[in-house]
């Protein structure tokens, strides 16, 4: 996903506790990520664009640790997409 697109489904989620979260990410997290993003960055964009971008603007350790949310995200949101598509490509049974 490195452009949005009107179909794309959504990085966020509700949790347990119906609060808006990135995907893999706490609630305390997702606020703490949003905090350290910055105007024109989007997660959807491709993470070694976003690293390199992150390093050249933060060098006070903040890039490092929106990073390491980013990435964490990333991985989640990864396992999420894959989780998804093998529940849709199992075969249905017919009682």
């Amino acid at each position: 996903m490195s452009e949005p697109k009107n179909d794309a489904p959504r990085r966020y989620i509700v949790d347990g506790a119906g609060q808006r979260v990135l995907v893999g990410l706490t609630i305390s997290e997702t606020v703490e990520f949003e905090a350290l993003d910055h105007p024109g960055s989007r997660p959807g964009a491709d993470l070694l664009v976003e690293a390199r971008r992150v390093q050249d603007r933060h060098q006070d350790g903040h890039g490092k640790r929106w990073l390491e949310l980013y990435v964490e995200h990333e991985r989640a949101w990864n396992d999420w997409m894959a989780e998804t598509r093998a529940r849709l490509e199992q075969p249905r049974l017919l009682n």
